[in-house]
């Protein structure tokens, strides 16, 4: 199982991309101290974790505290150690928010399923706490829509999230390294 992480936080002069080893973490509190020792003086710490360009779990902390996690697919857990790791504990969000067919119409508000092609990412079990980037400019409707998206990868969510931030290229960097 490979994967790729990008710690993204954002600390007095701005949003910086790192990359954070998690080879040896026995749980979700191991990966959060990881992520709060990249900047102890953080505003946000954001962990985008990509694992086997299938599955995209992101971790959040408020200056260093309560830790928010969202995952793009509770296959994750059955599929990868380390996804069992960041994501095991987590319950189905409660949103009862239909996936728009385009993440640009998810703030439209306009969702409906399309009747030829089917809802996007039906077979899709999103988990975890989808608003945790909701206040950074990605709403629940659009995070889902993002990784819904047919034939959108993790990498391609991380990057266009990344992009708003204005730190994509060196999350790009960080991969190319």
């Amino acid at each position: 199982m490979s994967h790729f992480t990008a710690a993204v936080v954002r600390g007095s002069k701005g949003w910086t991309v790192s990359d954070l080893e998690l080879r040896g973490v026995s749980d979700i509190e191991d990966v959060a101290d990881r992520l709060r020792d990249v900047d102890l003086d953080a505003d946000i710490s954001l962990l985008f974790v990509e694992i086997d360009e299938e599955y995209l779990v992101v971790l959040r902390l408020d200056e260093g505290e309560d830790l928010r996690v969202f995952g793009s697919d509770s296959a994750v857990v059955e599929e990868s150690r380390l996804g069992a790791v960041l994501v095991a504990d987590l319950e189905p969000p409660d949103h009862g928010i239909e996936i728009p067919d385009d993440p640009d119409e998810a703030d439209a508000g306009d969702a409906g399923e399309d009747e030829e092609s089917g809802a996007p990412g039906v077979d899709a079990d999103p988990i975890g706490d989808v608003d945790l980037l909701a206040d950074l400019g990605v709403p629940a409707p659009q995070l889902l829509a993002m990784c819904a998206q047919e034939g959108s990868l993790p990498s391609d969510v991380t990057t266009e999230i990344c992009d708003l931030f204005g730190c994509a290229d060196d999350v790009e960097d960080l991969r190319g390294a």
